[in-house]
């Protein structure tokens, strides 16, 4: 990233004051990702784990009405979390407005956006395991220290460059 967009970009996080349904969480996604500028957005919430972890039922399907697929932009990928926090990086301080009206209308029971630094600017421990020396800036701070695989769950949405159409 250059120097001069680093000192533009602005960190932000969508807090709602409930969990969001899979059908909520995709309005809100997709309308977020139809904005220019969004350079990164991350998904945290609670683990929807698709088989019982332990216990006398271990290795069986769990049926979670939240575990669903849904697409934002042009991505299609299985929610495996239920949404709490929505953390964004902007490319401009202009596009809080924005956000903050589609969170107006799409969030009906309240939310809290802060703004702050919730991506690392320089890699971790963990990005350096998963990603190895050269990874790319917009990967730090995105992957899971608890998956075992280096990029496992990580769906990538953006878009394309003039050339890549």
């Amino acid at each position: 990233m250059p120097q001069d967009a680093q000192k533009e970009a602005v960190q932000i996080e969508i807090f709602p004051k409930r969990l969001l349904f899979p059908e909520t969480a995709q309005k809100l996604l997709s309308r977020i990702v139809e904005l220019e500028g969004i350079e990164r957005m991350v998904i945290l919430g609670e683990k929807l784990p698709a088989y019982v972890p332990s216990g006398p039922a271990t290795g069986l399907p769990v049926e979670h009405r939240e575990r669903k697929v849904i697409k934002v932009g042009d991505e299609v990928f299985e929610l495996t979390v239920q949404v709490g926090r929505i953390r964004l990086e902007l490319g401009s301080r202009d596009l809080i407005e924005q956000i903050r009206e589609i969170c107006d209308e799409t969030l009906p029971f309240g939310y809290i956006l802060r703004e702050g630094l919730f991506f690392p600017k320089k890699p971790t421990v963990t990005d350096y395991a998963k990603l190895g020396p050269d990874a790319d800036e917009k990967l730090l701070g995105m992957t899971d220290p608890k998956q075992r695989a280096r990029l496992e769950g990580l769906t990538v949405i953006g878009r394309k460059d003039e050339e890549e159409r």
